[in-house]
């Protein structure tokens, strides 16, 4: 050993036990991590060199039943980023306030408050964002996804429903149906970069979404958007402070329209109070009056305990029932069973009653679906309100018969008069025609459904009659349009408001359908506190029936033209049928009758007081009840005088005083 050696053995030892030591470590290191912890680092590995990304499924539409669309998806650019990432929080947060408008506080806030992934902007349309987009700052994260869009605005927005900013829905039918609209998402796994860019690389797994079904209705556009109008216009010219209506087909219970007014436009439903997302023709329940006397009408016809052609006293309006008194609008003396539906008489309709009885009238509203719910596919529906007979009083029998003691829904009252108009059958009613999955193949159908019978179709097919009447020359008149069949009934209810009745505020509606021989449309409008003399049934609520069903009768060819075969080959009997018909044909009268004042309508809330005088108190009762005036008389024979006098402007829903003689 020479002496370098050995002058430096001690640290060439050390060096090389350092080296074999290092190296064993490494190699024990290296066991450890390749052998013992090697599938925690590849899984490591492959969530830093690949990511799976979702694929969201595109969310289901829904459309009527003519496949128009209610609901559409667009694109939307959502800006999100990772707060520990900025580098400068200030000049960014400066950056999207110059751009969108919001305060720089509102994105420091977000971008110090959150420390992981955090939205600044979401859901915003391109043109609102194109100019941010083509000049992006560092460190953003854009998200392009589809969301809602409501082409039609309010119309029809409390039945559709809304979606949250995710695409769940939230009310109406978005909502109940989200299991089949949402759909499933998909995934595609990509590679990445050491700096966490993707790479392209198609070899990598992938699972495609399933987007969500679509959903055909019931529901026509066109007859919403009419039925919509029309209500919006009569709150206009009633100064009414809501209204609802619903169309339907009284054959199959599908809903053809449903409208409740105040709304609210669907894509921005948070601009709005909530009480105007409500369905009210589901939720909200009033007492109908009068449109529910055809419930005792049929009670009194199914059990064969009135005859048609029967008389009855109407003590001149005013009768005491259960130790209180019923007044009518008119001083009725003798009117016959269809007389007393026809002129929507308290007193004839109380006196029928006691021939049906509590037990037998709380089962025929029991039959027609009062105080139970319809079991619709919507959320939220009221059952109604008909007490246990065992909560009636002695005045309950009264009450209920002229439509009080019970509260009602717009859809319960036209379930009901759908099953006078198709024969005596109580239908569920149907707003879902089917729903329809990506591939096309049907998941669901709502086929319709009989409920119960109620009744012969005789016994339907006779009050339907006196419904008829009620059009014709009754109280219904406004609703009537020439050259066509309509049946209905209209109703005027005092509210009922803090424990006693409002001697000011009314529930103004209308129930009715046509052709009355073939029944294709079944209506219900009602008006909720219109102005007085509009509170009145027949002059608040029936005019949006005739409106509505004429604009249907011209836009809509499937509906089959049937007219009035006891009219088709007679002359109208008085002088105000033809000048509304045939004007041009008013000279063809006798020179008796044409000499008569013209009765020209003004508008719609105004008349010029008919001149009646020469006519009988029949002929005269239904001339003024045309032009929207009750009638108070005195004596017999003859008309001699009237008050006001003929040609004076008059409001609908005043009173006109006639004397006989």
């Amino acid at each position: 050993m020479t002496k370098n050696y050995l002058k430096y053995r001690s640290r060439v030892v050390v060096v090389v036990s350092a080296i074999v030591l290092a190296w064993f470590g490494l190699s024990m290191r290296l066991f450890q991590v390749q052998i013992l912890d090697g599938s925690k680092y590849r899984e490591q590995g492959f969530k830093q060199a690949q990511a799976q990304i979702s694929i969201p499924a595109v969310r289901g539409n829904i459309y009527d039943r003519n496949n128009k669309p209610l609901t559409s998806n667009i694109i939307k650019y959502s800006f999100a980023t990772y707060p520990t990432k900025i580098g400068d929080p200030k000049t960014l947060a400066n950056s999207m306030s110059d751009y969108f408008g919001r305060s720089p506080d509102y994105y420091k806030k977000k971008l110090t408050k959150n420390q992981n992934f955090t939205y600044l902007e979401r859901n915003m349309n391109r043109e609102d964002c194109k100019g941010f987009l083509e000049d992006l700052p560092a460190g953003l994260i854009v998200e392009r996804d589809s969301h809602r869009f409501y082409p039609n605005g309010n119309i029809g927005a409390q039945l559709i429903g809304y979606t949250d900013p995710d695409n769940h829905g939230l009310t109406g039918l978005e909502q109940k149906f989200d299991q089949y609209l949402t759909g499933t998402a998909g995934w595609v796994v990509r590679q990445l970069s050491g700096k966490g860019k993707m790479l392209p690389n198609n070899r990598f797994p992938k699972k495609a979404p399933v987007d969500g079904s679509n959903i055909q209705l019931t529901i026509d556009l066109d007859y919403q958007v009419v039925l919509h109008e029309e209500l919006r216009r009569r709150i206009d010219e009633t100064s009414a402070i809501s209204a609802m209506g619903i169309l339907m087909n009284p054959q199959t219970g599908a809903i053809l329209a449903m409208v409740s007014i105040p709304d609210f436009d669907a894509n921005y439903p948070a601009k709005f109070p909530m009480e105007t997302h409500k369905n009210r023709v589901l939720t909200d329940q009033f007492e109908p009056g009068s449109t529910f006397k055809f419930v005792a009408a049929a009670a009194a016809l199914k059990h064969d305990l009135v005859n048609l052609q029967e008389e009855f006293f109407c003590e001149n309006g005013q009768y005491t029932f259960a130790g209180q008194v019923v007044n009518d609008h008119e001083d009725y003396g003798l009117l016959t069973f269809p007389q007393i539906i026809e002129n929507s008489s308290n007193v004839g309709m109380i006196k029928i009653a006691e021939r049906i009885g509590p037990n037998r009238l709380y089962r025929t509203c029991r039959d027609f679906g009062f105080g139970m719910p319809t079991h619709i596919s919507f959320a939220g529906e009221s059952a109604g309100t008909l007490r246990r007979l065992e909560s009636w009083s002695g005045f309950s029998l009264a009450s209920v018969t002229i439509g009080q003691e019970v509260a009602v829904t717009t859809l319960q009252l036209a379930m009901a008069y759908s099953a006078i108009a198709n024969g005596g059958f109580l239908m569920k009613p149907r707003l879902v025609s089917q729903i329809v999955n990506n591939t096309g193949k049907p998941v669901y159908r709502e086929e319709p459904e009989v409920l119960r019978k109620i009744s012969e179709p005789g016994v339907m097919k006779d009050l339907t009659a006196m419904l008829i009447r009620v059009v014709e020359t009754g109280t219904g008149t406004s609703a009537r349009i020439p050259g066509w069949s309509i049946a209905g009934k209209t109703g005027t209810a005092e509210k009922f408001i803090n424990g006693e009745y409002s001697a000011s505020k009314y529930i103004s509606n209308f129930a009715g359908f046509f052709p009355a021989e073939n029944p294709q449309v079944v209506g219900v409008l009602v008006l909720n506190e219109p102005r007085y003399g509009f509170h009145w049934g027949g002059i608040g609520a029936a005019p949006i029936f005739r409106r509505v069903i004429k604009r249907i009768i011209n836009m809509d060819d499937s509906i089959q033209i049937l007219k009035d075969k006891y009219k088709d080959k007679e002359e109208p009997l008085l002088m105000v049928d033809a000048y509304r018909n045939e004007p041009e044909k008013a000279g063809l009268f006798p020179k008796s009758l044409s000499t008569r004042a013209v009765f020209t309508q003004i508008a719609q809330n105004e008349n010029v007081v008919p001149d009646v005088r020469g006519m009988s108190l029949l002929q005269a009762k239904v001339v003024l009840r045309q032009f929207g005036y009750q009638t108070k008389f005195s004596g017999s024979g003859q008309v001699q005088w009237q008050s006001p006098k003929p040609g004076t402007f008059l409001a609908a829903g005043s009173i006109c005083t006639i004397g006989l003689q």
